[in-house]
C-alpha cells in the first residue's frame, strides 16, 4: 500500500511537469561539444527517409515524423551555430514534411501535430521562437478553407479504394505465379541455374512489395483514425444529442461509405497477409538465399573492385573495405580470399578477377547487417559528421557518384534484410490492426468505466454489415472479430494488462453472441421472405403496380454456412453449429408465436395459420439444406404439445373445439344465399374472452414488411365468415390424426344439445294451451274489445298469453340449440365436401 502511494505520487510529479523529459535531455545532450552535428546528421537522416520514403514498415515512418519536430526544436535551440541547419536542409523542406502529415499516430487512442508541438515547445526554448515560418504551421483544428478539403482526400480510405483494390487484385495474381514457380522449383531436380536464380529473386521481390502494401494500408488506417480523432463531429452536427467525447470521434465520425471502406480494406490487409503467412516455409529459404546472394555479390565483387580501383591508395578507407569483407564475405571451402592491396592490376588474371561463389540459404544475422550499416556510415562520412548534401552526398567524401550510389542502396536495402528475415514477426506487426479497439484516454477523460458497444469500431463495423444487408458484405461480416484477436493479443504481450485482455474477451463474448443472433435473424428472415414470395398468388402479383417489391433480393450465405473453426481469442467455435442451434430455437419460437395468435382469434383465422405454418414450412425446407435442422414435424408437434403415440389431440384441436363450442355455434348463423357462416348481428348469446395477442418479431409472420401486409391484406379476405376455404384449413391442420376427435367431440356435442332440448320442450309444451279452437262467431269481438274486458273469453286468451310468455327464455335457449344442431350439422357437410374433394384430387393426381 505504501509502495502505490509513492508511485502515485512519482507519476503525479511527472504528469505535472510537461516536457520535463525533453528538458532534461536538453540539458544534459548540450555539453557535449558535437551535440548539434549529431542533432543535424538525424534530421537529414529523417527528412532524406520521408522524402524517398526509405522506411519499409509504417512504424519506421511514424517514428520519423514524431521525432522530426523534436530534433528541429533542439537543433535550432542551440546557442551556437542554431542557424547552421538551414544550411544543410533548406527550411522549405522542414516545411514540405510537417505540411504533408499535419497529424501523426502516436499511440492506438491518440495522435501529435507536428504544428502543435512545436508551438508548444517555443515557450520552453527560447532560441526557436524566433523560427517564425516553422510556428506558423496550423494544426489540425486550426486548417480552414481549401486545404480543409484537400487533406480529407489524402486521410480518408474511401478515396483510394479504387487504387488499393487495384494493387490488392494484381498482388494476389502476382503473389500466386510466383508461389506456383516456387512449387514447380521445389518439385525439380533442385540444380541451381540462372532459372531457378531468377525465380527466388522474383519472389524475394514478390515478398518485399508485398509488406510495402501491408505497410502502406495499415499506415493508411493509422492516419486515417489519427485524422478523426483530429476532426471530431462539431456540436451543430450531433442534433441536439448528448453523447461522450469518444462518441464524437469514432461512432458518430464515420459515414456508412467511410465504414464500407475500411471494412473492406481490413479484409484486403487480413487476407493478403494470411495468404502470405501460409507459405513462410515455402519461400523463407528463397529469402534467406537471395539475401545471402546479395550480400555476397557486393561485399565479394562490388568491394573488391572498389578495392582495386577507387581505394587502393586510400589505406585508411581500404581498411574498412576489408573488414566489411571479413565481417561478411562466405568464402567457399572455408579458404579466406588473399588481400586485395597484396596483388597489383597488372599481376591479375581474368580467373582473379571473377569471384564465382554459390548463394546458400545462410542469410547474415542482426548483428553482422548493423555492422555493415556503421562501417558504410563510416566509410562515406569519413568522420566528417559536417558534410552538406546528406549522408550519401558527394562533398568533400572523395568517392566517385558511382560507387557512392552502389554504397547508397546496398545500405538502404540491408535495413529491409533485417525485416524480411524476420518474416513471421513482420507480418504480425503489418497485419495488426488491434488499436482500432483501445480508448483508455477516453475512457479516462470521459471518467466512466466503459462505453456502451454501440461504440466500439469493430462493432460498428459488424453492425454496418448486418444493417446494409449487402450481398457482398456478408461474408466479411466476421473479419472484424480479427481487431479483438489482435488487440487481446497486444494487450498480453506488448501491454501486458490482463485487466485490458479481461475487456477485450468480455466485449468480444457479447460481440459473437449479438453477431450469432443477428445472423440467424437475417438468415431466418431472407428464407422466409423467399418462401412467402414463392407462395405469394401470381395473380395478386400481376394485379399490383408495384408488383416488384415482392420480390427478394438473392443474398448468399454459403460461405457462413461453412464456418465450422473461427477462431476467437485462441477459441475454436464452431458457427455452423450455433447457427444450426439458434436456428432450431426461432423456429419453435415461431410456431409458438402463431399457435399463440391463433388462440387469441377466432375461428376465422384458421385460414391466416395455415398460411403462415406453410411458409414456416418452407422456409425450413430451404434452410435444411444447408443445416441439419430438427425435423419440421416434430417441431410443430412438440410445440402442439402432441408428441404422445397414443394422444389425438393437439393445441389446434383444442383451440377449434374450444372456438366452435364457445363462439363459432353459438354465435355464426349460415347464410344459405353464400353457403357460409358469419357472425349473427344481434347479440350474441354467449361471450368468449380472449385476451390481446401479443406483437411478434417482424420476421415471425411473413419476412419483409411488404410481404407481411399483402398476406394480412389475403388474410382479411376471410376473416368475417366461413367457408369451405377455412374447412380446407382445418382438414389440412389437424390431419387424419387429430380430425377424427373434432366430428367425435362434435357429434358428442349434438347429442348433449339433443339431450338437453327434450325438458326444455316439454316445458313448452305444458306452457301451450291444451286445446287450441277457433274463437266463437259472436263473442269474438266482444271478448278482445276494451268494451269487454272483464268477459271470460279475454280472460282466457290473457291467461294463455301470459302463460306463453313465461317460458320465453326457454324458447329462446331451445331455437338457439337447434341452431347450434343445424349449424354442427351443415359444418360436418361442408367437412364432407372437401373430404370429397381432396380424395378426388389425390386419385387425379
Amino acid at each position: 500500500m505504501h509502495f502505490n502511494l509513492i508511485s502515485r505520487l512519482y507519476l503525479q510529479i511527472f504528469l505535472s511537469t510537461r516536457w520535463a523529459i525533453l528538458l532534461n535531455l536538453h540539458a544534459e545532450m548540450f555539453r557535449t561539444n558535437t551535440v548539434e552535428d549529431i542533432l543535424q546528421v538525424l534530421i537529414v537522416f529523417c527528412v532524406e527517409s520521408l522524402e524517398l520514403d526509405f522506411a519499409l514498415l509504417f512504424p519506421e515512418r511514424h517514428t520519423l515524423l514524431r521525432v522530426l519536430p523534436v530534433l528541429v526544436v533542439l537543433a535550432t535551440s542551440s546557442e551556437k551555430e542554431s542557424e547552421s541547419l538551414y544550411k544543410r536542409v533548406k527550411i522549405n523542406r522542414l516545411l514540405n514534411v510537417f505540411k504533408n502529415d499535419p497529424v501523426i499516430p502516436a499511440f492506438p487512442d491518440l495522435h501529435l501535430s507536428p504544428a502543435a508541438i512545436l508551438k508548444e515547445l517555443s515557450s520552453y526554448f527560447q532560441n526557436f521562437s524566433s523560427q517564425t515560418r516553422l510556428l506558423a504551421l496550423q494544426a489540425p483544428h486550426e486548417i480552414q478553407g481549401r486545404e480543409l478539403q484537400e487533406y480529407p482526400r489524402h486521410y480518408l480510405i474511401l478515396n483510394h479504394m479504387g487504387t488499393i483494390r487495384a494493387d490488392h487484385d494484381d498482388f494476389s495474381i502476382r503473389f500466386a505465379s510466383a508461389m506456383d514457380q516456387m512449387i514447380r522449383l521445389k518439385s525439380s531436380d533442385g540444380v541451381y541455374n540462372d532459372w531457378s536464380r531468377d525465380i527466388k529473386g522474383n519472389m524475394y521481390d514478390i515478398v518485399v512489395e508485398g509488406f510495402q502494401l501491408l505497410s502502406r494500408w495499415t499506415g493508411r488506417i493509422w492516419e486515417q483514425c489519427a485524422w478523426k480523432f483530429s476532426r471530431p463531429i462539431s456540436d451543430s452536427q450531433q442534433n441536439s444529442m448528448t453523447c461522450f467525447d469518444y462518441e464524437k470521434v469514432v461512432r458518430y465520425n464515420y459515414t456508412a461509405e467511410e465504414r464500407r471502406a475500411l471494412l473492406e480494406l481490413i479484409g484486403y490487409i487480413k487476407s493478403i497477409g494470411l495468404m502470405m503467412q501460409h507459405c513462410d516455409t515455402l519461400v523463407s529459404e528463397a529469402l534467406w538465399e537471395t539475401i545471402h546472394m546479395e550480400v555476397q555479390d557486393f561485399v565479394q565483387d562490388k568491394l573488391d573492385t572498389m578495392l582495386r580501383t577507387t581505394f587502393r591508395k586510400k589505406k585508411d578507407l581500404s581498411r574498412i573495405l576489408s573488414d566489411m569483407r571479413t565481417l561478411s564475405a562466405d568464402w567457399m571451402a572455408s579458404t579466406s580470399k588473399a588481400d586485395p592491396e597484396q596483388h597489383s592490376l597488372h599481376q591479375e588474371t581474368e580467373e582473379m578477377r571473377q569471384n564465382t561463389f554459390y548463394p546458400r540459404p545462410v542469410a547474415p544475422t542482426a548483428a553482422q547487417i548493423h555492422c555493415l550499416q556503421f562501417l558504410i556510415c563510416e566509410l562515406v562520412s569519413g568522420g566528417n559528421l559536417r558534410k552538406v548534401g546528406g549522408l550519401f552526398g558527394n562533398s568533400g567524401s572523395g568517392i566517385p557518384v558511382e560507387d557512392l550510389k552502389q554504397l547508397e542502396t546496398f545500405f538502404y536495402k540491408l535495413s529491409f534484410f533485417l525485416h524480411i528475415l524476420d518474416y513471421t514477426a513482420t507480418i504480425g506487426t503489418l497485419t495488426d490492426l488491434g488499436f482500432l479497439w483501445f480508448r483508455e484516454f477516453y475512457l479516462e477523460s470521459s471518467r466512466v468505466i466503459q462505453f456502451p458497444i454501440e461504440c466500439s469500431l469493430p462493432w460498428m463495423l459488424v453492425g454496418h454489415v448486418i444493417e446494409s444487408e449487402d450481398a457482398g458484405l456478408l461474408e466479411s461480416i466476421l473479419i472484424p472479430f480479427d481487431l479483438y484477436n489482435d488487440s487481446a493479443q497486444h494487450a498480453l504481450t506488448s501491454l501486458k494488462q490482463r485487466f485490458l485482455y479481461d475487456e477485450i474477451e468480455a466485449e468480444a463474448d457479447l460481440c459473437f453472441d449479438l453477431l450469432a443472433q443477428k445472423l440467424n435473424e437475417i438468415i431466418f428472415t431472407y428464407y422466409k421472405s423467399c418462401a412467402a414470395s414463392t407462395l405469394l398468388d401470381s395473380s395478386f402479383t400481376y394485379a399490383c403496380d408495384d408488383g416488384d417489391k415482392y420480390f427478394v433480393k438473392p443474398l448468399r450465405f454459403d460461405a457462413i454456412f461453412k464456418l465450422r473453426r473461427v477462431m476467437v481469442l485462441g477459441r475454436t467455435i464452431d458457427l455452423r453449429s450455433i447457427i444450426t442451434q439458434r436456428m432450431n430455437k426461432i423456429f419453435r419460437e415461431n410456431i409458438d408465436f402463431l399457435l399463440e395468435r391463433f388462440e387469441n382469434g377466432d375461428l376465422c383465422g384458421v385460414v391466416e395459420l395455415q398460411q403462415l405454418l406453410d411458409i414456416l414450412e418452407l422456409t425450413h425446407q430451404s434452410i435444411s439444406r444447408f443445416l441439419e435442422l430438427d425435423s419440421y414435424s416434430l417441431m410443430l408437434s412438440e410445440m402442439q404439445e402432441n408428441l404422445s403415440l397414443v394422444s389425438y389431440s393437439s393445441r389446434i384441436s383444442s383451440q377449434i373445439w374450444s372456438e366452435m363450442q364457445t363462439d363459432f355455434l353459438p354465435n355464426f348463423i349460415l347464410c344459405n344465399t353464400t353457403q357460409r357462416f358469419v357472425r349473427s348481428a344481434k347479440g350474441t348469446h354467449h361471450s368468449s374472452h380472449r385476451s390481446s395477442a401479443s406483437t411478434g418479431k417482424p420476421y415471425f409472420y411473413c419476412g419483409s414488411h411488404d410481404l407481411t401486409m399483402a398476406y394480412q391484406g389475403l388474410a382479411g379476405l376471410y376473416r368475417d365468415f366461413f367457408g369451405v376455404p377455412h374447412m380446407f384449413a382445418v382438414v389440412k391442420l389437424l390431419g387424419s390424426r387429430s380430425l377424427p376427435a373434432i366430428i367425435r367431440a362434435l357429434l358428442d356435442h349434438i347429442s348433449s344439445k339433443i339431450t338437453g332440448l327434450l325438458p326444455k320442450i316439454n316445458a313448452l309444451q305444458e306452457a301451450l294451451p291444451k286445446s287450441i279452437g277457433l274463437l266463437s262467431f259472436d263473442g269474438g269481438i266482444a271478448e278482445y274489445g276494451l268494451a269487454a274486458i272483464s268477459s271470460f273469453g279475454c280472460q282466457k286468451i290473457v291467461h294463455e298469453i301470459l302463460t306463453w310468455e313465461a317460458k320465453s327464455e326457454v324458447k329462446t335457449e331451445v331455437l338457439h340449440d337447434l341452431k347450434e344442431i343445424g349449424s354442427a350439422l351443415y359444418w360436418m357437410s361442408i367437412l364432407d365436401i372437401v373430404l370429397r374433394g381432396l380424395v378426388d384430387l389425390k386419385e387425379l393426381s
